[in-house]
């Protein structure tokens, strides 16, 4: 997966966010500001206009050679022509969403402990997302993990792995010494009134920090 192991920035949809910005537009500015992916997650969409969305984020981002993940639909992940899903605790199995999309689908799966992680990868997962880290609007109500669970995955796993959940810049700094090294963000991102801007703004602080050595003492 070379292209998803040079990813930094990992932004995911929240369309509720975007104001009078279409969507074509929105994934020009992310491209913009230097994001390599885009996940698509909009859980409320009818399947005709999931679809119908997917595919125009398929055109988009292949314009912009980028990255597209659909969140938890692997029909419309396979459908589209997608490069990948993330798959929550509730979806289909990883090995299901594999015998689907293929052995080079980029296959997400959500993690909440180092335990739920390390069987993700055991099933074949690409990757897996830890968080929510913070208390974040976006899963409102879910308990937040802090960041020790980061620091056990960046010692333990062998697969990359990203991380999600109310990150902001005045936290990334905290997050990627704990050893995150793709930070998944919404609000930060599609909340700001200039999207590449604020795209371009944590990539800057992901690439210019100083990286520790992940699970070094």
């Amino acid at each position: 997966m070379p292209q998803f192991d040079s990813v930094d920035i990992y932004p995911v949809t929240g369309r509720s966010l975007f104001g009078e910005r279409d969507d074509g537009e929105v994934i020009a500015s992310l491209a913009a500001g230097g994001a390599k992916i885009v996940q698509l997650r909009e859980k409320s969409l009818a399947d005709g206009a999931l679809y119908d969305l997917a595919l125009l984020y398929r055109r988009e981002t292949a314009r912009h050679g980028m990255l597209l993940i659909i969140n938890d639909r692997v029909d419309i992940a396979q459908l589209c022509g997608a490069d990948g899903v993330h798959l929550g605790r509730g979806d289909l199995p990883v090995a299901a969403a594999r015998a689907l999309l293929g052995a080079g689908a980029i296959i997400g799966a959500s993690s909440h402990t180092l335990e739920q992680a390390l069987e993700a990868q055991r099933l074949g997962a690409s990757y897996v997302n830890i968080g929510p880290l913070f208390p974040t609007p976006t899963k409102p109500g879910a308990s937040a993990i802090g960041l020790e669970p980061v620091r056990q995955a960046a010692r333990a796993l062998s697969i990359p792995f990203t991380v999600m959940g109310g990150v902001t810049t005045e936290n990334i700094d905290a997050v990627i010494a704990a050893g995150a090294r793709k930070v998944g963000v919404v609000s930060a991102i599609f909340g700001a009134r200039d999207i590449a801007a604020a795209t371009r703004a944590l990539i800057t602080r992901m690439r210019g920090a100083d990286l520790p050595v992940p699970g070094a003492a």
